[in-house]
């Protein structure tokens, strides 16, 4: 039986997340980004892409790392969107070094290109053809397929909300805004995604040490140079969260834990049929993951 670590998208970020952190990585993210880091987590920095993606980067990594020192190793790793550049980091394909500079572009190419009125919205209760269906000739797209049931859909602020209006008098039990300032996950980023893989181009990564499933594509990357594509390109590519979690348990996982901050992927993972136990690090503790980790690895699950 197996492990597997996840890590968040964005949305689940809030201020002073990284008061706190374990480890070195905020030190080490200093020594890139100055005084930066300072404000990094506060409300009104978190208001950027940059900003939050690099705070969920540094805690991503952080808790992680500090999972490991207490005994508990990963067999597979997985993130939602951003999330994939701590699960690369951990999974040893990527330097956290190199992690920081390209999120750090990623966020600034992200807003720079919708700087505003665009973003995503969540609708719950209808299914992934429903909303097919619904968001034809809307000038939306399907961003994340993040269970049967709930459907991210991405685009500009007036399209998006006339859409979730219909996905309500459809049935859908709820439709909300996300705290998403960019139209991740479709087509709208194919131009800034192009120019992240030039940035890829640069840096060297390695084959990971342990599996890295893609949360784009449901399936498990060993080659550097594909886990590099999967990363450059998830902002243009729908998430299918849904998908990886099913392969996950495919392939034996049997305990999911989720990385700070939040507990987002922890109500996913359960949606999904997952046969075993699936906890939120920030809400269970690492005490609690350390014992149900002993208790698979000893076969007593």
């Amino acid at each position: 039986m197996k492990i597997l670590f996840t890590f968040p998208g964005q949305g689940t970020q809030y201020p002073n997340m990284l008061r706190n952190l374990p480890g070195t990585e905020l030190d080490q993210a200093r020594d890139i980004l100055g005084s930066e880091i300072d404000s990094l987590d506060t409300k009104e920095a978190l208001k950027h892409t940059r900003a939050v993606q690099l705070s969920l980067l540094i805690a991503g990594v952080a808790w992680a790392r500090e999972l490991q020192r207490h005994g508990v190793t990963p067999d597979i790793v997985s993130g939602l969107s951003i999330g994939a550049y701590p699960a690369a980091v951990i999974s040893g394909a990527l330097d956290f070094v190199d992690a920081v500079k390209l999120v750090a572009l990623r966020g600034d190419l992200m807003e720079q290109a919708y700087p505003h009125g665009y973003g995503l919205t969540v609708i719950i209760g209808l299914t992934f053809s429903q909303v097919e269906l619904l968001i034809e000739n809307s000038g939306t797209y399907i961003a994340n397929f993040n269970s049967e049931t709930q459907i991210v859909i991405a685009g500009d602020d007036e399209s998006m909300a006339k859409v979730a209006k219909q996905a309500l008098l459809k049935g859908a039990s709820k439709v909300h805004r996300l705290a998403v300032s960019v139209p991740s996950h479709c087509a709208l980023l194919a131009e800034p995604a192009q120019k992240l893989v030039e940035a890829f181009s640069r840096v060297s990564l390695s084959p990971p040490k342990c599996a890295y499933l893609s949360g784009s594509t449901g399936r498990v990357l060993w080659q550097a140079e594909r886990i590099a594509d999967d990363l450059a390109m998830n902002m243009a590519r729908m998430v299918r969260w849904n998908e990886a979690i099913v392969s996950a348990g495919e392939r034996e996982a049997r305990l999911a834990i989720e990385m700070p901050p939040g507990e987002v992927l922890t109500s996913l993972t359960k949606q999904a049929g997952w046969e075993g136990e699936s906890i939120s690090l920030e809400h269970d503790g690492i005490d609690v993951a350390a014992y149900l980790a002993k208790r698979l690895r000893t076969h007593d699950y």
